[in-house]
């Protein structure tokens, strides 16, 4: 919100400089961005009357003025602009003047003819970008006077950046009401007047969405002079509210926006055709709005229409086809209430911000609009004259909202901020809010007034307490507590620790949306039941993740299309399962790699990653959080997301806890993806929940090293074949390693040849031959009798 301080001024004037305006402000939660002049400095310019004009005798578009410059003075001028006439009051550049752009004004010859200063225009004294002709000035000023003073400009521009909440500051009665309360300086409103019909011209309307439009304002007013000029007094407060001057009616409807705070739109009467209707709409419209665009507005959208068409989106912009122009001789003026669910999200939706629709989604005074209109009728009289018919007002009390009572406790106030306070402070900060207050036992009933929709329950009141109070006169205590060491589970694998085994295994962590596409997770995840988002931010976010794998899989899609063909990723972060009508959180890791195994090198060949390489990282992930690795087994399994032959399930003791494996070529196709993905996902209480490492005394005595090659049949799993081994070969076994999986010459169709290397070791002393062979056969004859396996020749 940007206002004038001498505007402000004129509601509410404390003792306070404009620095301490903006502290004041900012210290009750709206926070001053900026403070700026209105203007640069206008030295010697002043204000100068045209009381002749001749042709120049050597340029047709040029004119020779003598203009006064004060009662005694006048200055030869030759100027250019098309509005320049006898009679017209301007600003005058003297010799010796410096303009906003740079350019000095010296004396002169223009074709021959000398000139002694600048009659200038609006843009070339800075107060606009562009202008067409001089700037005329009011009847009123004399001739000589500073153009500083005569068009106010000592006056300092303040930025406010309020929070979504705040809608009733939206405005310079909002601000001023804030102001008044904090400095507890007295508020002079506007005395606003009804303005008395002189015509009995009117249109119907019909509300017909009764809870998004319940009160709604109208009037005509005819013979009006739309081409008339707005007074400069009204443009510079627009120009140093952000806004500029687009006409008088316009102007006029602008500035209650600003003023008051309500939104207006004017229609031209001989454009319409029947009553004026506000409803939703029942199927998708085109409507070529104000600023150009033709949008196609979808079905349930608010609407004003007429008995042929439709005329605005409601509460956001108005339409081309009704709008007011310099021709129009009638106008139709609109002041209504629409309810702020009504308008929310629409005008994003349509790609428009509008001021309209920013006081509307967050809130506008339902009891302003018939105030609103009677001072636009008088300020339209003023400026562009006409004869005002009978305000026209459609109000359907049991929709329009209701400020609820809300209870404050005296005691609460005390113990949420911290301090003592009197009940007869407390009482009197609500007050000065203009809230409605009753005693209570133990405190008050406050009815907040129709403009505050930010004032809902007990804690809101006390926030306005404090601001009131000041936050800066709140002491600062430090809080007192028993703080108690205790050390740290040390069963319990922190996310920190888990996070370093994959980063010093060069994964990069990634953080991915807890939404996500719902075809993408019904692809991957089709037997989970997804909990859908009622307003999601897009499309293609519209479902909690049931999975951590979509994001990931969006991840690595990205980078692919940016040539990075080596991604190594990796996710902690909860996925979302519907149980019933509650949802199920739960904490996950997972992780995806594609591309090359190790970055380009020029001793390195290189090789794509395979299932074997995941498995390796995880297996080194899981064994850093159990020393022994032998809670945690693989079993081939399926899964929808995985392809068929390259995916397990993992448990632990038994029990699933995630999934490993390569993207299902299916919707590695669907994706675009010309690179195999390797995924897997794992509960994160499954690897940080383990056992507390339990710690040996390292072998004095030498450790014998024994391979074996023992052929079994092609479908036994390797996992089998060693689960064998260390429960034949018993407590000497130290450390057993697969090294080759051999199939071809010399082994039978339908076999394979697995190469094992075994480490035997005791503690106590140094193992005999005789006691190694012993453990060989043990081996060899456990997995002929269990496997069907021999030793390989």
């Amino acid at each position: 919100m940007r206002l004038s301080e001498a505007w402000l001024r004129e509601w509410v004037n404390p003792d306070l400089k404009t620095q301490g305006v903006a502290d004041c402000l900012t210290m009750a939660g709206l926070e001053v961005d900026s403070i700026e002049p209105v203007s640069p400095d206008l030295v010697n310019i002043v204000v100068g009357e045209i009381v002749e004009a001749a042709p120049h005798p050597d340029a047709d578009r040029l004119q020779v003025c003598q203009v006064a410059v004060s009662a005694k003075k006048r200055l030869q001028i030759v100027c250019g602009a098309s509005n320049a006439r006898v009679g017209l009051k301007a600003p005058v550049a003297l010799v010796g003047a410096t303009l906003p752009g740079g350019m000095e004004i010296k004396k002169a010859k223009l074709r021959g003819v000398e000139s002694f200063g600048m009659l200038c225009s609006v843009a070339e004294l800075g107060l606009a970008e562009q202008a067409d002709g001089l700037l005329e000035l009011g009847d009123e000023l004399k001739p000589g006077q500073s153009i500083t003073k005569a068009l106010e400009l000592k006056d300092m521009a303040i930025d406010i950046d309020l929070t979504p909440n705040r809608g009733d500051c939206l405005s310079v009665a909002g601000i001023a009401r804030e102001l008044s309360a904090l400095s507890a300086t007295r508020l002079t409103p506007l005395k606003i007047k009804p303005v008395k019909p002189t015509i009995k011209t009117r249109l119907n309307v019909q509300l017909q969405a009764d809870a998004d439009c319940p009160h709604y304002v109208g009037r005509i007013i005819e013979g009006v002079d739309a081409a008339a000029v707005t007074p400069m007094w009204m443009q510079e407060r627009l120009r140093r509210s952000g806004l500029r001057s687009l006409g008088p009616v316009v102007d006029v409807t602008n500035y209650i926006l600003l003023e008051l705070g309500q939104p207006m739109h004017a229609f031209d009467v001989a454009k319409l055709q029947g009553d004026i209707r506000v409803a939703r709409s029942k199927g998708k419209t085109k409507l070529e709005l104000l600023d150009g665009s033709k949008p196609t507005i979808e079905s349930g959208t608010l609407l004003i229409s007429d008995d042929k068409q439709a005329l605005a989106l409601a509460g956001i912009m108005g339409g081309q086809k009704s709008a007011v122009s310099d021709t129009t001789t009638d106008i139709f003026l609109e002041s209504a209430y629409f309810a702020p669910s009504a308008i929310a999200g629409r005008a994003r939706s349509l790609g428009l911000h509008t001021d309209s629709s920013h006081r509307f989604e967050r809130g506008v005074d339902p009891q302003l609009q018939k105030d609103a209109i009677e001072r636009a009728t008088a300020l339209l009289l003023d400026i562009v004259g006409g004869e005002p018919g009978p305000v026209i007002e459609k109000k359907l009390a049991p929709h329009m909202p209701k400020r609820k009572p809300v209870k404050l406790r005296h005691a609460r106030v005390e113990k949420l901020l911290g301090i003592k306070l009197s009940a007869t402070k407390v009482q009197r900060y609500i007050k000065g809010l203009g809230m409605e207050t009753r005693v209570v036992t133990g405190g008050w009933r406050v009815t907040p007034p129709s403009y505050r929709f930010d004032i809902e329950r007990e804690e809101d009141l006390i926030e306005e307490v404090a601001r009131l109070y000041g936050y800066h006169n709140i002491p600062e205590n430090t809080p007192h507590g028993v703080l108690e060491m205790r050390p740290a589970p040390e069963g319990l694998v922190s996310s920190h620790d888990i996070a370093a085994v994959l980063a010093a295994r060069d994964y990069q962590e990634v953080i991915t949306y807890s939404f996500t596409d719902q075809e993408l997770q019904s692809k991957l995840d089709p037997d989970t039941h997804s909990v859908a988002l009622a307003n999601p931010i897009a499309s293609d976010l519209a479902v909690m993740r049931t999975s951590l794998w979509p994001g990931l899989i969006k991840v690595i899609q990205h980078n692919l299309n940016r040539q990075q063909s080596r991604v190594r990723i990796f996710e902690s972060g909860h996925r979302f399962v519907k149980k019933g009508k509650a949802a199920e959180e739960q904490q996950m890791l997972a992780g995806a790699v594609t591309g090359p195994v190790l970055a380009p090198s020029w001793d390195t060949k290189a090789r794509e990653h395979d299932f074997f390489d995941l498995k390796g990282d995880l297996e080194a992930l899981l064994g850093s959080t159990d020393s022994e690795n032998s809670e945690f087994k693989f079993r081939a399994a399926t899964h929808p997301a995985l392809h068929p032959g390259q995916s397990a399930e993992i448990l632990k003791q038994g029990e699933p806890i995630g999934w490993i494996g390569a993207l299902h070529p299916k919707h590695q196709k669907e994706l675009g993806l010309e690179q195999s993905i390797f995924l897997f996902e794992i509960t994160m209480l499954s690897i940080q929940d383990t056992k507390i490492a339990q710690f040996r005394e390292i072998s004095r005595f030498p450790a014998i090293e024994r391979d074996l090659a023992v052929v079994v049949d092609a479908d036994v799993p390797a996992s089998h074949v060693l689960t064998v081994v260390r429960q034949a070969a018993g407590s000497w076994l130290s450390d057993l390693q697969l090294f080759d999986d051999y199939r071809g010459e010399g082994i039978d169709s339908g076999r394979k040849s697995l190469g094992l290397g075994l480490i035997l070791q005791d503690s106590s002393r140094t193992l005999k031959e005789v006691e190694v062979e012993g453990v060989l056969e043990n081996v060899l004859q456990a997995l002929q009798k269990q496997l069907g396996a021999e030793l390989r020749q």
